[in-house]
């Protein structure tokens, strides 16, 4: 399970143009656009995954 969860997020954050600290180094605008779906904005313009409390 925790396994599938990590390959998830990894793969999504390529998709959106994140690098392994969150940061954004993608190059469509097209990115941006639906962030919120998976990531919050932090501090430094970096986005980490939305949880479900």
């Amino acid at each position: 399970g925790n396994q599938i969860g990590a390959a998830f997020w990894q793969t999504i954050s390529g998709e959106h143009g994140l690098d392994s600290n969150g940061v954004y180094n993608g190059t469509s605008e097209l990115q941006l656009e639906r962030m919120n779906v998976y990531f919050n904005e932090a501090s430094g313009n970096k986005y980490v995954p939305r949880a479900v409390l």
